[in-house]
């Protein structure tokens, strides 16, 4: 049996999360992998789970850092990474409830 092999698509984006093994974050970091996943079903082309040292938490979409939690003092909540990702990869998308309830917050 053939088997085709796994494409995707050309004009896809990158995302990267780097994360401390040290600090044991690898669950978040996969949990918010498939979030924005989910979220960007059939944008992204490639999601990568970076293991690093040091306390580091950084995320990535098309070589531009969307969060760091040595700058930001905390772990990025669901929505707001979101939108971080979003207004890189796609500023034109709405993301629905997720921009509603940042909108009701302000």
């Amino acid at each position: 049996m053939i088997v085709p092999a796994m494409t995707t698509p050309a004009t896809g984006h990158r995302i990267e999360i780097s994360y401390c093994t040290q600090c044991r974050w690898l669950m978040r970091a996969a949990w918010m992998a498939q979030e924005l996943l989910t979220t960007f079903d059939g944008e992204v082309a490639e999601l990568v789970l970076r293991p690093c040292t040091g306390g580091v938490f950084e995320v990535h979409a098309d070589g531009h850092r969307v969060w760091a939690r040595h700058e930001e003092g905390r772990f990025p909540d669901i929505v707001e990474l979101k939108q971080r990702v979003r207004d890189v990869i796609s500023p034109e998308r709405d993301l629905g409830h997720a921009d509603r309830a940042a909108a009701r917050r302000d």
